[in-house]
């Protein structure tokens, strides 16, 4: 009786550490934060999924040309990828990331064209964590791999996905394996959705 006691109790605890660390695994990819409220950098993105790349990407009509080319690269986890597949918006604790990385031509064999290069030039971060942010949202840039403050609220980025972004104030415009789900889902922004109606109309 008491060794089937003592092997219930093993048994239990096996189950309990697989438990545990499934659960562990799981909320890896979420934010996480030191103990000032600076974000993390999470050390493994470049292993979530790629959602697409910009190159050269300006917002503003007219902007300068800058003196280099640039690759803007943006990772999401799986778990929160599939998710939106599913429903058309993110789940809470979602981390995307903008990866910065220079562009450049002439490199080995490449005769036209532009490759990335292994220099980043920046790297932000578009949480959405409702219990944390007035809103839901915030946004970090990061400096190397150095804790992130938040984005002050007044940050112009904040209004400007709130007022173009596809669906759930990100630009899954720009991402072509989402837009997709989120017109059949109807989780468009309307805002998007009168701006694109007027951009066909001109």
């Amino acid at each position: 009786m008491r060794s089937l006691y003592i092997l219930n109790v093993i048994a239990g605890a096996v189950v309990a550490l697989v438990l545990l660390g499934g659960a562990g695994e799981l909320d890896v990819s979420a934010p996480q934060y030191d103990a000032s409220g600076k974000m993390v950098l999470p050390a493994d993105y470049r292993e979530w999924v790629f959602l697409s790349s910009g190159l050269d990407m300006s917002y503003s009509e007219g902007s300068a040309a800058p003196d280099h080319h640039m690759f803007n690269n943006v990772f999401v986890p799986r778990a929160a990828y599939e998710s939106f597949l599913k429903t058309g918006v993110w789940p809470d604790r979602t981390v995307l990331l903008l990866e910065g990385r220079v562009g450049a031509g002439n490199v080995s064999i490449a005769k036209r064209g532009l490759v990335q290069t292994g220099e980043v030039m920046g790297i932000e971060a578009h949480v959405k964590d409702t219990a944390r942010f007035q809103g839901g949202w915030a946004f970090f840039g990061f400096d190397g791999d150095k804790p992130a403050e938040m984005i002050p609220t007044t940050a112009s980025c904040y209004s400007c996905h709130q007022q173009h972004a596809a669906a759930d104030t990100t630009f899954v415009q720009f991402y072509p394996t989402l837009l997709p789900a989120a017109t059949k889902l109807g989780t468009l922004n309307p805002s998007y959705v009168a701006e694109e109606a007027r951009s066909v109309r001109k």
